[in-house]
Parts: structure tokens; sequence; C-alpha cells
């Protein structure tokens, strides 16, 4: 009940102010299990691509927006819930494997699940090697991945501003790319490999982003 009545609030209200501009939508599923891989430039990125999809899109948030006390805390646990973010703890040595299996729990209702294959936003512009775990998620479900290339959400709340700014934003949602039938015969770990490189090439294109070359790392 919160999702939708934020949902029916939220979206029309974000591009009545920012007006996106959004191309490709119609290549994301209506139905179905589906992983949107994202390039990741800012926090705002994961409420960007829900405002602009008509389906639910789940995205996992650290824990410690759940976690707060009082009024603030609530209210923070309240936008987050009703955004359709679930929490995952950063910090845990285990928590990669466990948001995995939260996101195929995810793909297993039917729903579409929003992931970042670069781990970290990037902080230099650059687009950075995706890590596999979209393309065990696509595997391991069965479900295509949609591309899906940001730019200007960097500008839209920089680390440290305290409010969202209106500036350009865009997002372009690719083709989607097909897992089924293709990858037999692989080994696991080159298949997934494969895949994440076709799914950040796919990314690459939307974006016209400079390809870093390594692994994005979180900052210290």
């Amino acid at each position: 009940m919160l999702y939708r009545a934020l949902h029916s609030v939220v979206p029309p209200l974000a591009k009545a102010v920012w007006r996106p501009t959004v191309r490709g939508l119609a290549n994301v599923p209506g139905t179905g299990p589906v992983v949107l891989a994202s390039n990741h430039l800012s926090f705002a990125d994961s409420i960007v691509i829900p405002v602009v999809v008509p389906r639910k899109v789940v995205f996992l948030a650290k824990s410690d927006y759940f976690t707060g006390t009082g009024v603030r805390g609530a209210l923070s646990r309240m936008w987050f819930e009703g955004l359709g973010m679930l929490p995952v703890d950063r910090d845990d040595s285990k928590a990669a494997l466990a948001s995995l299996d939260t996101a195929l729990e995810v793909l297993g209702r039917g729903d579409a699940f929003g992931i970042y294959p670069e781990g970290t936003r990037s902080r230099d512009g650059r687009l950075y090697r995706g890590r596999t775990g979209v393309a065990h998620l696509a595997l391991t479900a069965g479900c295509p991945v949609v591309p899906v290339g940001l730019s200007g959400t960097e500008r839209l709340q920089p680390v440290g501003a305290r409010l969202p700014r209106i500036v350009p934003i865009t997002v372009e949602f690719g083709a989607p790319i097909q897992v089924a039938g293709r990858f037999g015969g692989l080994p696991a770990g080159r298949a997934r490999r494969e895949l994440t490189d076709e799914v950040m090439a796919a990314i690459g294109a939307l974006t016209g982003q400079e390809p870093a070359g390594v692994y994005n790392a979180r900052p210290v």
C-alpha cells in the first residue's frame, strides 16, 4: 500500500519538475522477471529509474536508511520502503551473497530488479568494469537484462548537496539482452564474464562514457 501510494504521487511530480528525457522505455518488459543493469553516477539513480519505469523496480539500499530512530528515522524508512527498496548491510562480509539471494527472490516473484554492475558510483564519470553478479542473476533466473544508460544524475544531487537540483537528466533503455540457450556448454565463470562484458558494452553504447578498464572501488 505504501509503495502504491508513493508511486502514484512521486513519479508524476518528479517528471513534472525535472522533465527527464526518456528513450527506449518500450524495451522494458511490462511483466515477468527482468534485470535492469545501469551505470551508476549518483545516489539519486535508484530513484530516477523507478520514477520513469511504469512497473515496480526493486533496488537494494544500504541498511542505514532503514535503521534510524525517531521521526527522521521513521520517515527515512517509510520513504525507502515506499520506493520499493530493500536493505542490505554493505559492511557485512557476507552481504554480497545475501544480496544476490534477495535479488533472486525478487526475480522469482516475476518482478524487476535494478543493479549497478560497477558496484559503486563512478566518481570520475568513467564506466568501470562490471562485476559478474548481474550475469549470475540473469543466468540463474533465466531472464533478460535490459541495459540502462543514465546521464546528468551526477549533477542532480552531488555529494554534500542537501537538496536535489533541477538539471537535465537522460535515461535510455537498450534492447533486452536475452540469455536463454546462449551459454550452454560454457564453464559457469566464463559465461558470467562474457555476459557481464556484453552488458557493460551495451551500457557504454548508451552513455558514451570512457571505459575505465578496471574495477571501481568504494571510497575509503
